[in-house]
């Protein structure tokens, strides 16, 4: 018998056909020069890149790549390489990591998870290579998958639209032969009949004077050439129904091998009409169309459309001029955006339908439920002036495609009059967050706050948001470098008085009145327990630290009993899914009182933790007399992150802080690439800032949309 030789289709020239794109990130040009010359003597067309700092990088993410191949860099880890391609326009670029140093096979999936698409030792050339076509070949397929679905978008766009035209005469055109025409296109020929039409040449039809021309035209469209697609031609058939010339445009059509011909059946001599024409060849799809593609793209088991609009809008918004107006309608759908992180359709002015999808009935609901906190007065900046936006927020979950326009009113009929689910009642959450004073016990009476001083009308206004539950939660993603915590949030609080926001970790006049003061951060706590329970449907370890002041912890007697009972209702599956974070200064002032609370909230399942950490001269001294868990640093320390000479003065500072207590620290305020990059620099675990994610109203993670 004879041998069948079996080929790789790896090993093909489709790869080779178009130009590699390499980043290489490495500190040696001879490796570069080898993994170059290899493409090279195998006959692809290569553009590579080598770099090794920070800097350049950043740069060379605003191109476009087939692969990123990593070494070693002077100030540039594989680690923070992938966190900045993730953030990037290009998610899903394959990074290839050069075997590095003391390297273990175990290490192998360690390694994958964190993102990294291979790991391939160049001193093994025929692997390497086979390792790098693999890799190429993926960024290659989705690469093309990306413009396929932007192409199919395109052509079912411009199909769709112009059959719902009846200006547009339509006919499909195969090898140059009508297979099928639409009533409009039969008449402006003048047949009565398809049948007639059925394998009749186009250009028995179109009869064009500039024959060779038509010819070349026609000939590039067939080749995939659809910028030559639209265009004029002056026909010599009598039975035309319309004068010259005629305004034709080709499509790609969804049937193999086909085309699709329009032709303007408008009276083409107005230039009007050629207006007209240009405007409806360009006719958006319809806001359904794009919801059905976007589905398509991204199936799930599960889909529902959320309606956001207007409960109620600002006067002054119509009193004032026109761009405040504007700007103000178009920072509603940039809110919308930062808040759902989900696929976003405006069908009206200041109207808009977002797509949240999941893959189960109960995490769809977990979803929706944490929109509720959207309904809250919220505040939009427009040119360093804050005004009021209050939000309506509906649902309907999509049981079926999209069929037309009347089947979408349908839906949006159907979300605009319900309302969002809301968390079934706990009772004991219920309870406590009706806390009336008398169920406040004081360790000392007398820090009360005088009757005597008069009440600020601001601490009046506190008092009315909290009576009325429009106290904000903000809650902010971690990063965690060591990719085990990925679901741990801050949780910062304030409420918006006379239009602007105040922050209540750092609200003077609520330090003067203790009982308020734990009023509200029991609230709190209670609230953002009630968003975590609804939370780890979705994500059962994600875990919360609550931003909170000194009164709760030094005059709360009931306080540790509280908190044990707030664990126990979330039911978290993590031992210590509640991380209590208090301001150094707070307790640098009362250490001994401090000591013997904190050690009663550790007993009772609770961690603590520092913020605004690192910068008065008794930071060292709180860090060895506090039995805490973690320090979140100053935001001074976070500005040492803008150069390189403080850059390395803060990782000594860090490194004094571990010296004293090897506790976890982060570091927030990280919000633009630079800081955010050279965070990686430091011996802080956590990082967080508006680069990975902002601040929002409710719980999301941004690494899984």
């Amino acid at each position: 018998m004879g041998s069948i030789e079996v080929r790789n289709p790896l090993l093909s020239k489709k790869l080779k056909r178009t130009e590699t794109r390499l980043l290489i990130i490495d500190d040696n040009q001879i490796r570069f020069n080898q993994i170059r010359d290899l493409l090279i003597s195998n006959e692809h067309i290569v553009q590579a890149t080598l770099l090794d700092d920070l800097q350049n990088f950043e740069k060379q993410l605003h191109q476009n790549w087939d692969l990123v191949i990593f070494g070693r860099a002077y100030d540039l880890k594989y680690e923070q390489a992938l966190s900045l391609i993730q953030l990037s326009k290009q998610p899903n670029l394959p990074i290839i990591l050069l075997k590095p140093d003391n390297y273990q096979a175990e290490q192998y999936a360690s390694y994958i998870r964190k993102g990294v698409y291979d790991i391939l030792n160049l001193d093994y050339l025929d692997r390497f290579y086979i390792g790098l076509l693999r890799a190429l070949s993926l960024s290659r397929l989705l690469l093309t998958q990306q413009h396929l679905m932007n192409e199919l978008e395109s052509a079912q766009t411009q199909a769709q639209s112009l059959a719902q035209d009846s200006n547009k005469a339509i006919a499909l055109i195969q090898e140059g032969i009508h297979i099928q025409a639409n009533a409009e296109y039969l008449s402006l020929f003048g047949i009565k009949n398809e049948e007639d039409i059925v394998g009749l040449p186009l250009l028995d039809l179109l009869q064009p004077k500039e024959l060779n021309d038509f010819k070349l035209r026609f000939k590039k469209i067939t080749q995939g050439q659809f910028d030559f697609g639209r265009f004029d031609i002056t026909t010599l058939n009598n039975h035309v129904a319309i004068p010259n010339p005629l305004k034709i445009e080709f499509l790609p059509s969804t049937d193999e091998d086909a085309l699709q011909i329009t032709i303007d059946i408008e009276n083409s001599a107005s230039t009007n009409v050629t207006s007209s024409t240009t405007e409806k060849n360009t006719q958006k799809p319809n806001t359904y169309q794009l919801i059905n593609r976007a589905i398509t793209k991204q199936p799930s088991n599960i889909n529902a459309l959320v309606l956001f609009s207007l409960a109620s809008c600002p006067e002054i918004i119509f009193q004032g001029d026109w761009i405040t107006s504007k700007n103000y309608f178009n920072q509603i759908n940039e809110f919308l955006k930062d808040q759902t992180h989900a696929p976003l359709f405006q069908i009206a002015t200041g109207v808009f339908i977002g797509l949240f999808q999941a893959e189960s009935k109960a995490k769809l609901e977990s979803k929706l439920i944490g929109l509720n906190s959207l309904t809250k007065p919220q505040l939009l900046t427009i040119n360093q002036s804050t005004y009021p936006l209050n939000l309506r927020i509906g649902y309907s979950v999509l049981d079926s495609e999209i069929r037309d326009e009347n089947h979408f009113e349908q839906f949006i009929n159907l979300a605009y009059s319900t309302v969002l689910p809301k968390n079934e009642p706990t009772p004991q959450l219920e309870l406590e967050t009706r806390i009336d004073s008398p169920t406040i016990e004081l360790q000392h009476q007398e820090i009360k706050s005088v009757d005597a001083v008069p009440e600020s009308a601001l601490i009046r206004a506190l008092q009315h948001s909290l009576d009325r539950g429009e106290i904000h939660l903000k809650y902010q993603q971690l990063y965690d470098k060591q990719d085990s915590n990925l679901y741990t949030y801050e949780v910062t609080s304030g409420f918006i008085f006379e239009n602007t926001w105040k922050d209540l970790s750092s609200l003077r006049e609520l330090a003067e009145d203790t009982e308020l003061s734990i009023k509200l951060d029991r609230w709190i706590l209670v609230e953002s327990c009630k968003q975590l329970h609804n939370f780890i449907t979705q994500y059962p370890e994600a875990k919360l630290i609550v931003n909170l002041n000194k009164a709760v912890l030094l005059l709360d007697r009931t306080f540790p009993e509280f908190i044990s009972k707030l664990i126990t209702i979330v039911r978290s599956k993590l031992t210590h899914p509640l991380i209590l974070q208090f301001s150094e200064e707070d307790l640098t002032q009362n250490i001994p009182d401090a000591q013997k609370h904190i050690a009663q909230l550790r007993q009772f399942g609770a961690e603590i933790s520092l913020r605004d950490f690192g910068n008065s001269i008794y930071s060292e001294s709180a860090a060895r007399q506090l039995d805490i868990n973690g320090l979140t640093l100053h935001h001074s320390l976070t500005k040492m992150l803008q150069s390189e000479q403080s850059t390395q003065e803060l990782q000594e500072k860090i490194k004094t802080f571990h010296e004293i207590k090897p506790v976890e620290i982060m570091l927030r305020d990280l919000n633009d690439m630079t800081l955010f990059a050279n965070a990686w620099n430091v011996d802080a675990r956590f990082i967080q800032g508006d680069y990975f994610q902002k601040k929002l109203d409710h719980l999301i993670d941004v690494q899984d949309q």
